[in-house]
């Protein structure tokens, strides 16, 4: 995730890897070259100036523009509700681990806590593996960790430390170490955990739906191979950087979407999972 001055103005001169015109630049190419092509084919070739039927074809992109800008708007706003809601849940998984610590370091021993203080950031590192869909290998260094020899990378990695903290808890109140009230608060903590690693899952394994995502697609593309049809006519040559400058922003709109939909991802505007683990890690690692 880009970090940025967002009173900076002078950053829209600045490309970077996450631009989407470096994405788009090819295809930019090409509807430029198509454009001229049926400027050519209009003023030169069919010599349509006269056809009124052309002047009014601009009329229906007008329509059209409305539909497609209000689609592209619940695209993008559906998108971003994706991402924030990502960026809530693991927000929500920084302050859980924290509390978990705290209430752990007051009610523990120091032989005790050594245990959590491994697993806790362990969970976050496993979620964030699960949910990068990094689940066939997951390497434990067993002298560093012994206590999670049992763990199989086949199954649901997650859910087996979420299971090991439980019962490690569950077994310290059977050895009178922590009381049934503290047990209780203790079970709401561990609890909250799963209900995070389930609401990611839901984010990660429903995306838009296929059909509304293929739509929007085929309504873009529809849209700007006709455009040079009227345009060409109305402003000539110059009808090539304005279809080119139409189709870079409804395209970048569609892939700006389509990247923040997967919060969970590599790309460079999906969440920092790599530096929010090493921070539960630290601050665990502090209070244990």
């Amino acid at each position: 995730m880009q970090v940025y001055n967002t009173k900076d103005w002078l950053s829209v001169f600045k490309l970077t890897r996450a631009d989407t015109l470096w994405k788009l630049f090819p295809l930019i190419i090409f509807i430029t070259l198509y454009t001229l092509a049926i400027a050519y084919l209009e003023i030169e070739v069919l010599h349509l100036s006269d056809k009124s039927w052309v002047k009014n074809t601009p009329i229906m992109h007008t329509l059209l523009g409305f539909a497609i800008s209000m689609l592209l708007v619940f695209r993008t706003n559906t998108a971003y509700d994706r991402w924030w809601e990502g960026r809530k849940l693991w927000g929500s998984l920084v302050n859980n681990s924290r509390n978990l610590a705290i209430k752990l370091h007051a009610m523990l021993d120091d032989d005790n806590k050594m245990f959590f203080k491994k697993t806790i950031p362990l969970y976050a590192v496993s979620l964030k593996r699960h949910l990068q869909s990094n689940v066939t290998k997951f390497m434990l260094d067993e002298k560093e960790h012994p206590e999670l020899a049992g763990i199989d990378t086949e199954k649901h990695v997650p859910n087996q430390i979420a299971g090991l903290m439980f019962t490690k808890i569950h077994n310290l109140y059977k050895q009178g170490k922590i009381s049934g009230d503290q047990l209780i608060v203790l079970n709401g903590e561990l609890s909250s955990f799963t209900d995070i690693c389930g609401a990611c899952e839901r984010i990660k394994n429903t995306p838009i739906p296929y059909s509304y995502s293929v739509f929007i697609k085929t309504f873009i593309f529809v849209y700007v191979i006709t455009l040079p049809f009227g345009f060409a006519f109305i402003l000539g040559y110059l009808a090539a950087p304005v279809v080119a400058i139409i189709f870079y922003v409804l395209a970048s709109l569609e892939l700006v979407a389509e990247e923040i939909e997967d919060p969970f991802g590599h790309d460079a505007n999906d969440l920092p999972m790599v530096k929010m683990s090493a921070s539960i890690k630290k601050h665990i690692e502090e209070i244990l």
